[in-house]
């Protein structure tokens, strides 16, 4: 089926849909993973954007058990060189509503203790995005759009299956909305408080703003118990719980639009160890009075080295952030700068002098990509056993 994809200035290519009529719009950005595309689109920190993927085949392993990292697709839409669908089974395909979702766990449900649920039956990635109502288009020279992204900077986009006035088309991209200025974390966030695991270990408060399954995983393996937050708790709710460690989560779009956040995140420092993971690390930084601003065209995949500034020593790590804390604006008494990146030299990662607090730009719980930083959950637990 004939697809356009659109940007904000005009720039338009005529492409094929994989997943039949729709049409969507939000931020493209580009991903340099070569794999892990089941866990990139279920990452609530996609949550208003259009994925372009740099690896020119994509779909040739379907859709696999374990590896949602939500209850849902997140991404607005999902952009290929060439899809290369798995063939299945066409009974299996049929035989369920949401064909990774198994029997005991309706998707339709909000109840986010189902995260401990997996998936039972493979499917394509075609029949799941088409199932969520994800457009998936495949023919465009995404080298060339990559190029021009990071050239041009991200920006709205649309897809879609439906429109043949190309003008019309563009004025709903351009008047689609963007991501500076809007909270989206209230649109991923749990809705209720949840136990995720029963642990006998230290007890974890993990303020949801967007958290990745493979984030309460690490901490559940490690014997924790771990209890979800809604990003709009309050400092008494977190509290009250008697938690020996609060994980501030990754999450989609603008810090700067979290007041609300922010002001829990400033209540709980200095009153209990706290880590933080990409947004988690921003909303850190904004507590602590620090800034943040847009990148222009974000860190997207499972290649950016980030350097150890205390070590020196380069690790490879997992990103997924349009936004970044402006390293000039840290009060440099109090906080001292751990990671860097080393494409473009923004900041990766800090820690705080006085209290027990600490963040990361870059995701260890990897999922996909490598586990190269996963020591970072021990790290957070030894913090703790020291307070």
């Amino acid at each position: 089926m004939k697809a356009i994809v659109m940007l904000e200035d005009g720039w338009q290519c005529e492409c094929s849909s994989f997943t039949g009529e729709g049409e969507s719009y939000g931020e493209l950005v580009f991903n340099t993973g070569l794999t892990g595309y089941q866990e990139i689109i279920t990452d609530p920190s996609y949550h208003g954007q259009i994925v372009l993927m740099t690896n020119t085949m994509i779909g040739n392993y379907g859709i696999r058990y374990n590896e949602d990292e939500s209850v849902k697709i997140h991404t607005e839409g999902f952009v290929v060189k060439e899809y290369s669908g798995e063939e299945l089974n066409e009974k299996a395909a049929r035989s369920i509503k949401y064909c990774h979702t198994p029997p005991e766990y309706d998707i339709s449900n909000s109840d986010p203790a189902s995260l401990k649920y997996h998936s039972k039956v493979r499917c394509s990635l075609s029949d799941y995005l088409y199932n969520q109502k994800v457009p998936g288009v495949e023919g465009l020279d995404t080298r060339s759009l990559t190029k021009y992204i990071r050239e041009k900077g991200a920006m709205k986009a649309g897809i879609t299956t439906k429109t043949v006035d190309k003008n019309a088309f563009l004025e709903k991209v351009k008047k689609s909305p963007g991501l500076p200025g809007r909270d989206l974390v209230i649109e991923v966030t749990a809705e209720e408080p949840y136990l995720y695991s029963e642990g006998e270990g230290y007890r974890i408060a993990v303020l949801d703003c967007g958290v990745k399954i493979s984030t309460l995983r690490e901490l559940s393996t490690r014997n924790c118990r771990v209890e979800v937050f809604p990003a709009s708790s309050s400092k008494n709710d977190i509290m009250k719980t008697k938690p020996d460690g609060v994980l501030l989560s990754n999450g989609p779009g603008d810090p700067s639009a979290l007041r609300t956040v922010v002001e829990t995140v400033n209540g709980l420092i200095g009153e209990v160890p706290i880590f933080g993971i990409c947004l988690g690390h921003q909303l850190i930084g904004l507590a602590l009075g620090a800034k943040t601003y847009k990148l222009k065209f974000g860190h997207h995949g499972g290649n950016h080295p980030a350097r150890d500034e205390r070590t020196k020593r380069v690790f490879i790590t997992t990103q997924n952030h349009g936004f970044a804390v402006d390293t000039d604006t840290l009060d440099k008494k109090d906080i001292e700068v751990t990671f860097i990146n080393l494409n473009d030299y923004t900041l990766e990662g800090l820690r705080h002098k006085k209290f027990p607090l600490f963040s990361v730009q870059f995701h260890p719980e990897a999922s996909p990509g490598p586990r190269d930083t996963l020591y970072l959950f021990d790290e957070f637990l030894g913090l703790i056993g020291k307070h």
